[in-house]
């Protein structure tokens, strides 16, 4: 928004020097929407930048003497030029399946396995910065007594010569900033010091970690994932760096694992997490609370909810003990996080959360930094490059990429332990509530793609000569002819939206499916059709009239019959209804893939 309004400001400098917005005339922008016609060629982008021009009136509240002086949706202005229409296409790329793996696989292990640590180091940041404050002001510094100070250096010392435990310096240098703060006391405290300190340093070594001396508990591969962490935070393992890694992670599970768009998770406050249990105590369902704004009328939102996944309930729940263990103000969860030197003091009111670009460019630090890792330590799950280059994330790929993933359903798992099939049904579940997605529209592209892409891959291997079935000599004609038309070959990996197009107008009827190819005619369907096919969920695949069988369709149907067979072997026997049932079934199997019609009710 800000680049639009600094559009209209250039054009005011430019061709009406001197004219403030409040200002401006009607007349003024007619001028401006010639000017946006002449050197502006998108017409999307062109009804961006006229709506900038509207916020300049919605907000007059806020704007005061600066706002615009009239809505400019009454003027000739808005209607000058015809609204182009709402993007038929997600232009937004998705995340190609071999980077998004590996990312959400780290992500998730920061959020289950990485994050105790992280944040045990940060409250114990916070525990030590502490220790020079007192009295009711937490940011008077304590002046301790010099009687109080050698004491306590003298314990600090004893207890780590007696642990063999190495002093908080680097390069052979003792650290005595980190001393004291470990001491409790006032660097000043330690002069009288200086020669034991430097003499222990000798004897015991200093490290980088010892600052923080902490305990490492997360294990990966057995072992533990870091050393350590440093407080210079200009290290790669820096604490002020794996606090914001630990926050990236959050959001990389939060993303993808709910579908809400960066907008809604910026609005994730604390408490935003809900999880409904039985009667028993086991959880059901997973619930974040936030505020939708697209397709909305309130400018501030209105509240929503989403049906989440379980692990982005965790993240949520880690993201809350970051937020505090770092000292940050505000209910906010995305606001910049004051942890280690260097950090400063977070956000700088309660309302500041991370931008869109800050957290691109947070995801795209993460993927380095496991790059990095996964180099130094010789591992080979680090996130690939795609085409030769790194792959650079941004926040509105996520929905994308999930949208992906549930209109094709793959059978695998990512992160150990998603099943995307029965995620999906969640995702449609929270969709269907409070706020206008758009969800639906990107998984029936994401179909159609997937549709086109399985039938030309038929006809590359000739699977549409070997079809069985009613309808099977439909089926070859039909693909036959989409074999024989010159313009699809190559679109699929070339240009996939013109590939949606023209499945969209010239591609043949046909859906494949897990039991049978359908091959739609409108006149014959049993199932509850939908207008722009068949409704495969209602498919009556033994009686229909429409349906083909791909040697995959007729390996399906034969796996059904062996476990059929295995239920009517099986000891203790069923109760006899449900033999006579699966009895019927199989014959109603046998008699579909032996080439008969079985009319009668399945």
């Amino acid at each position: 928004m800000q680049n639009r309004i600094r559009h209209l400001s250039d054009w005011l400098s430019t061709f009406r020097p001197g004219v403030m917005i409040s200002d401006l005339r009607p007349h003024d922008l007619d001028d401006y929407q010639i000017h946006l016609i002449a050197n502006v060629r998108s017409p999307w982008q062109r009804h961006a930048l006229r709506t900038a021009v509207a916020y300049l009136w919605r907000y007059r509240s806020t704007l005061g003497a600066r706002a615009l002086g009239f809505d400019p949706r009454l003027t000739a202005f808005w209607s000058l030029e015809p609204y182009p229409g709402k993007r038929t296409e997600n232009a937004t790329s998705r995340i190609p399946e071999a980077v998004h793996a590996p990312l959400l696989v780290w992500a998730t292990r920061f959020v289950d396995d990485f994050s105790q640590d992280i944040i045990d180091a940060t409250t114990l940041w916070h525990a030590r910065k502490a220790k020079s404050r007192v009295g009711e002001d937490p940011h008077r510094r304590q002046k301790v007594a010099w009687g109080q100070a050698p004491s306590l250096v003298r314990a600090y010392l004893a207890a780590a010569e007696a642990a063999r435990r190495p002093l908080p310096g680097s390069a052979g240098r003792p650290n005595m900033s980190a001393i004291a703060r470990a001491a409790g006391c006032n660097p000043l405290a330690l002069s009288p010091f200086a020669t034991e300190i430097a003499e222990l340093a000798a004897t015991l070594g200093v490290s980088e970690y010892a600052d923080l001396d902490q305990r490492i508990n997360g294990r990966l591969d057995g072992r533990p994932w870091i050393l350590g962490f440093r407080t210079n935070p200009h290290e790669v393992d820096s604490l002020s760096r794996m606090s914001s890694l630990l926050q990236t992670a959050c959001y990389i599970v939060i993303a993808f694992l709910s579908g809400m768009r960066d907008s809604e998770i910026k609005h994730l406050q604390t408490g935003a997490a809900e999880c409904v249990a039985d009667s028993q105590g086991t959880p059901m369902r997973w619930f974040a609370h936030s505020l939708a704004f697209k397709g909305e009328e309130e400018v501030a939102g209105v509240p929503a909810m989403w049906i989440i996944g379980e692990p982005a309930a965790r993240a949520i729940r880690v993201l809350e003990r970051l937020t505090e263990a770092s000292g940050s103000p505000g209910p906010w969860l995305f606001i910049p996080l004051g942890t280690g030197p260097g950090r400063g003091s977070g956000a700088r009111n309660s309302n500041e959360v991370l931008t869109v670009a800050g957290i691109n460019l947070a995801l795209n630090r993460f993927r380095d930094w496991v790059n990095g890792y996964c180099h130094a330590h010789n591992r080979e799950d680090g996130i690939p490059n795609h085409d030769g280059q790194p792959w650079r994330l941004t926040t509105r790929q996520f929905r994308r990429t999930l949208a992906w993933y549930i209109a094709r359903r793959p059978g695998g798992a990512i992160a150990g332990a998603i099943a995307y099939r029965h995620h999906s049904i969640q995702m449609f579940e929270g969709y269907a509530g409070t706020s206008d997605s758009g969800f639906r529209a990107e998984v029936e592209a994401e179909q159609a793609l997937a549709r086109g892409e399985h039938l030309l891959a038929m006809i590359e291997r000739t699977d549409h000569l070997q079809l069985a079935g009613p309808a099977a000599d439909e089926a070859h004609a039909r693909l036959s002819e989409l074999s024989s038309n010159g313009v699809y070959a190559g679109t699929v990996q070339t240009d996939p939206r013109r590939f949606l197009r023209l499945l969209k107008t010239r591609g043949p009827q046909v859906y494949p499916g897990h039991y049978v190819t359908c091959i739609f005619d409108a006149s014959k369907a049993q199932c509850q059709k939908t207008p722009d096919g068949p409704d495969l969920e209602t498919c009556q695949p033994l009686t229909c009239q429409n349906v083909a069988l791909t040697e995959d369709n007729l390996s399906a149907w034969r796996s059904e019959i062996v476990q059929i067979d295995a239920d009517l072997t099986q000891r203790p026997a069923l109760p006899p209804l449900l033999i006579d049932r699966l009895r019927q079934r199989r014959a109603r199997i046998l008699s579909r893939l032996n080439g008969n019609s079985d009319d009668s009710t399945s």
